[in-house]
């Protein structure tokens, strides 16, 4: 039995097998690549493709792929094989020209405007940052993809841009600080929420099988009211799926740790260990891909849409992210020098600055249709921006903003009153479940990504954003003789600034969301609400500063988030309507016709029967169809009009009334399914969706 140690990273072209196949000098550039991100010649491109090369095929690799993000949200891969000629012989060859470039055709993805239909080169860089790695006969090369004119028409681009900018920005500002340091690291932990549901069942749902999602569907009379799903006994079923999981990703080097039952019934989770913020969004994209892949072997699948089913938890991706130097520092860890709690307390004013400034950035960060129906629910965070840092750290930067001294407590010790129980610290703050960005300790907690989402957008905007903010404290810094003093002050300043985003108390709170008002705080319930402040000027602006994304990539990325809200939601209009015409109203209209006949024989047997239940019941049922009716054609009429609208007033209407009829058309729905019987209904329900397992 093969042990984690010997297969995590089996199939991965990573540093060790590198050090064991590439000469001593060669492997010696490509570490201060990995580590300090310096550039790599092409010169040495050839022995690393060939090494890679021999490598793959001794681990019965035939093709090669550049791996790449388009705007999609997902993945893309063309696979060419390793076969060539040479003198009529057949060979296997991979040049460095390979390996550092590709040319999908770049017009079938979206551009946003970048791209036209008759323009289709499009080229995808090496990313030598990521470890290339294997997936069945095929080597995967981790790659930036962009347009004829360089343009990024990917996720990865933009983020990498991101990276490099932060960590130029924050080594300018440790410098100043007196801390040395060379390279600072986004470093990002992703935890993974999912829902698994049998795949026989899965397969007569059109909702799911189309949308994702249950676009119909009664509650079920029990889900998660007991909480005894959450951290639960993991069912056999299940803890097989996981464990074939766990091997497949590490094998492929993904540091899967954290598994466990969540909230819902049917819905779990997986965590990995800290990766740097680039290696992070490529694993999490490879955990999502496998993860439906080896449900699907189980006979099982693999739902990662943010709210499969209503009335019960949404799931989520929380985004843990912290800075780390190239000396192993955490910048959000307090430290127990005064040096290191001066640099804790900037970088902390730094996230706070850059989380009120950019507040609508991050929203947009995690807009889309279906997130739309999760944020704001069960155990999801609401739409309005806010930070928790907890009462000790809030008191620390309010004594500093306000020159008064701190009332920070020490450690506590818990007891639990328990003899054989050991004594433990307590943590010197809570955690704010209901907080869209919340501080947990050494990290920054951003819990309003879906789970189907990047985190190349989310982690894009944080670092740029960061980013321009530390530039600042650095220009202003350096203005200072007194060092210490400047910190002072611009920590005094910057705080009381920005402090109206420190939120530490319960954000599902209605009261909130008038005080949230009040301070100004932005309350963008649905996407297209978020999208246009994505090509506000001053958030152009701090992109441009910070060399990120252009105004035309910007402008593309808007375009494309219009495009998919408009496209993903005429999507699940059409399919309700075609379940409801299809599906619903005839298993209505069978029931009806029963119901009138037993009401027509009761009548003949005996004129003092009332057959009141059943004509109450058939009754009801008429104006439910008729209302699933008439809300059709009503929806029917609005799509058709809104093929005449075009772009952000497409996405507008579409959120303004076609939205609102399918809520109306599945209530209906919804209502006549809790009076048909089960053996009418003939798609499964609830109970059989979340508790088949």
């Amino acid at each position: 039995m093969e042990t984690v140690n010997e297969i995590f990273g089996c199939d991965v072209f990573d540093a060790k097998v590198m050090k064991k196949t590439l000469s001593a000098q060669v492997f010696k550039e490509f570490e201060k690549t990995i580590n300090e991100g310096k550039k790599l010649d092409r010169e040495i491109a050839d022995e690393v493709a060939t090494a890679m090369k021999n490598w793959a095929i001794e681990k019965g690799a035939t093709h090669f792929t550049h791996w790449f993000q388009p705007m999609t949200g997902s993945t893309a891969e063309k696979h060419d094989g390793f076969i060539a000629f040479s003198d009529d012989n057949v060979i296997m060859d991979f040049s460095g020209k390979e390996l550092i470039k590709g040319e999908p055709d770049a017009s079938s993805f979206p551009s946003g405007g970048l791209r036209s239909t008759f323009e289709a080169r499009g080229y995808t860089a090496w990313d030598p940052t990521s470890f290339a790695f294997i997936k069945g006969k095929t080597l995967y090369i981790p790659t930036a993809f962009c347009a004829f004119n360089g343009e990024a028409i990917d996720k990865k681009t933009p983020l990498l841009r991101s990276m490099d900018a932060l960590s130029s920005e924050a080594v300018r500002l440790l410098n100043i600080l007196g801390v040395k340091a060379r390279r600072v690291l986004p470093m990002v932990g992703v935890e993974q929420e999912y829902f698994l549901v049998d795949k026989e069942i899965y397969k007569q749902r059109k909702d799911l099988v189309l949308c994702g999602r249950t676009l119909f569907g009664a509650p079920a009379p029990k889900d998660q009211q007991l909480d005894d799903h959450y951290f639960g006994m993991i069912k056999p079923r299940v803890q097989a799926f996981m464990d074939e999981l766990n091997n497949t990703l590490w094998r492929l080097g993904i540091p899967a740790k954290t598994e466990h039952n969540e909230v819902a019934p049917s819905q779990h989770e997986l965590a990995p260990i800290y990766e740097s913020c680039n290696i992070a969004a490529d694993h999490n994209q490879l955990t999502m891909e496998i993860m439906q892949k080896v449900a699907d072997k189980h006979n099982l699948v693999c739902l990662l849409n943010e709210k499969p089913f209503a009335g019960v938890n949404g799931s989520g991706k929380h985004n843990n992210w912290s800075l780390a130097t190239d000396t192993g520092q955490n910048l959000l860890s307090i430290g127990k020098t005064e040096k290191e709690k001066q640099v804790f307390c900037m970088f902390i004013t730094a996230l706070v600055k850059a989380v009120d400034d950019y507040q609508d950035l991050l929203r947009i960060s995690v807009a889309t249709a279906s997130n739309d129906n999760r944020l704001g629910g069960s155990e999801a965070p609401p739409v309005i921006v806010s930070m928790f840092l907890g009462d000790e750290l809030t008191d620390i930067l309010e004594a500093i903003a306000e020159d008064t001294s701190s009332s920070a407590r020490k450690k506590n010790i818990m007891k639990l009153g328990v003899s054989s129980i050991p004594e433990f610290v307590k943590d010197s703050t809570d955690r704010n479940r209901t907080s869209p960005f919340a501080f947990t300790g050494n990290k920054f907690e951003f819990i309003m990504l879906g789970s189907s989402n990047s985190i190349s957008d989310t982690n894009t905007i944080l670092n740029a954003a960061v980013a321009d903010t530390l530039r600042q404290f650095a220009d202003e810094l350096e203005k200072y003789s007194d060092i210490d003093l400047g910190v002072h002050e611009i920590i005094k300043k910057e705080f009381n600034n920005h402090k109206r985003i420190i939120f530490n108390g319960n954000g599902y709170n209605e009261e909130w969301i008038k005080e949230a008002k009040r301070r100004g705080l932005l309350n963008l319930i649905a996407t297209p609400d978020a999208l246009p402040y994505l090509i506000k000027d001053n958030n152009v602006e701090m992109f441009l500063r910070t060399s990120v994304l252009s105004k035309e990539e910007l402008l593309a990325r808007y375009n494309v988030q219009i495009e998919s809200y408009c496209n993903s939601m005429l999507i699940e209009a059409n399919t309700m309507m075609d379940m409801a015409k299809k599906e619903y109203l005839p298993s209505i209209e069978k029931y009806q016709s029963i119901l009138a006949k037993n009401i027509k024989v009761k009548k003949e047997v005996s004129k003092n029967v009332t057959c009141k239940y059943e004509v109450s019941i058939l009754e009801a049922l008429d104006k439910l169809s008729d209302a699933i009716y008439d809300t059709c054609l009503k929806l029917s009429s609005e799509i058709e009009n809104v093929k005449k609208i075009e772009a952000y007033d497409k996405a507008r209407h579409i959120c303004d009334y076609i939205k609102v009829l399918m809520n109306e058309l599945r209530a209906a729905v919804d209502k006549a399914e809790r009076i048909c019987p089960k053996d009418l209904w003939n798609l499964p329900c609830y109970n059989s969706l979340l508790f088949s397992i």
